[in-house]
């Protein structure tokens, strides 16, 4: 599993992708996507049947390894995370962090040390 994209690898995961954008508002397309990952902005790691797309985010004064988008199976996404750390920490990062629906609260990521810190919110104006 790497974190890069091969094109025609991002459409077999077209579906997955969708969903969680669909999710989380018209922010991005998955064309968005596409382009955040061949210019190295994000990563994509696909499995089987289940993909992550993640991104670094530097602040002044941590680097953290967000994990940007996730859809397919919940037992293989959770197998596929801890490579995904290990990558995030070679690459100098020292929080993980996550957006995503509050579903995931009660995944198998409370289970394995993630917990809510922050509630996001919006509105139309």
């Amino acid at each position: 599993m790497l974190g890069v994209l091969v094109p025609a690898v991002l459409k077999d995961f077209e579906e997955s992708i969708q969903k969680a954008l669909d999710y989380g508002g018209n922010s991005y397309t998955i064309a968005d996507i596409e382009e955040l990952i061949t210019t190295g902005k994000a990563q994509f790691w696909p499995g089987e049947t289940s993909c992550i797309v993640t991104e670094i985010i530097e602040y002044p004064r941590t680097k953290d390894l967000h994990f940007f988008l996730a859809g397919g199976n919940l037992e293989e996404l959770e197998a596929m995370i801890p490579p995904i750390l290990d990558w995030g920490r070679a690459n100098g990062c020292t929080r993980a962090t996550l957006t995503g629906r509050r579903g995931w609260e009660r995944s198998f990521l409370r289970d394995t040390g993630w917990k809510a810190k922050l509630t996001v919110m919006e509105r139309e104006i």
